[in-house]
């Protein structure tokens, strides 16, 4: 049974074999691609249903690369780097990216990975957060509402009264729109990191912290009340009535 299509984007040719063989040993289907140009080229050609992007390519640079590929599809990105750099795992998770892993790394650790990542893309509608049930059947919330903003998850956007974008990266929109589809119920960072980013949490890691923080600045004066801090657990999303 096929569970799903693998993309491995590296340009290391022994790595590569050595993924395609644990992988289709796991029952997941594998093409590969060495560099930008091939990897433009499957997008078009292959349906893939996650991809593992390495940092280093030679014709391209990888952070680049996920803009492209947000660009045409929305299945999951997980970076496969050498890099143990927190700053560019910050700024790979903004761009877009589902989960970052560093090399060397477990082959069981990334599949399970690449399971987590397919779970939440397949999972019903009945259990994910955000949905409204009507006498037709169950449909997605499109915009929250909430002190004169407006979340609209199609657009992937955060406007004000006035309509004006806040520009909110890909990581800051899906941490707050988190937040939003459990009003007034605290999360843990954990809770969060998984909601948002999938893989396995390190307590130590300071995404969830530094975008609360420049979501928090985006939103204004009333950032603080917005998003409140519950000591001890994480965060909550509590506007004001």
């Amino acid at each position: 049974m096929n569970k799903g299509i693998v993309l491995s984007v590296d340009d290391d040719a022994g790595l590569q074999e050595l993924l395609r063989q644990y992988l289709e040993g796991e029952g997941y289907g594998v093409i590969t691609a060495c560099d930008g140009a091939s990897l433009s080229e499957k997008l078009e050609s292959a349906r893939v249903n996650v991809i593992l992007l390495d940092l280093v390519l030679p014709d391209a640079d990888g952070i680049s690369l996920i803009t492209m590929i947000r660009s045409k599809t929305a299945v999951p990105i997980i970076v496969v780097s050498g890099k143990d750099d927190t700053t560019e795992k910050i700024v790979c998770l903004e761009m877009g990216a589902d989960d970052y892993m560093t090399k060397p790394f477990e082959m069981r650790e990334l599949a399970a990975r690449i399971k987590a990542a397919l779970r939440r893309v397949k999972s019903p509608a009945r259990d994910i957060p955000g949905t409204e049930t009507n006498g037709k059947g169950t449909k997605a919330i499109e915009k929250i509402d909430f002190n004169g903003f407006t979340l609209d998850r199609n657009q992937f956007q955060l406007f004000d009264q006035e309509g004006q974008s806040l520009d909110l990266t890909t990581g800051e929109f899906k941490l707050l729109e988190a937040l939003a589809l459990a009003p007034r119920r605290a999360l843990s960072r954990e809770q969060l990191f998984d909601l948002t980013r999938g893989g396995e949490f390190d307590a130590y890691d300071r995404v969830i912290d530094i975008q609360v923080g420049r979501i928090r600045k985006k939103l204004g004066t009333e950032g603080n009340n917005i998003i409140r801090t519950v000591r001890g657990v994480g965060y909550m999303f509590s506007p004001p009535e």
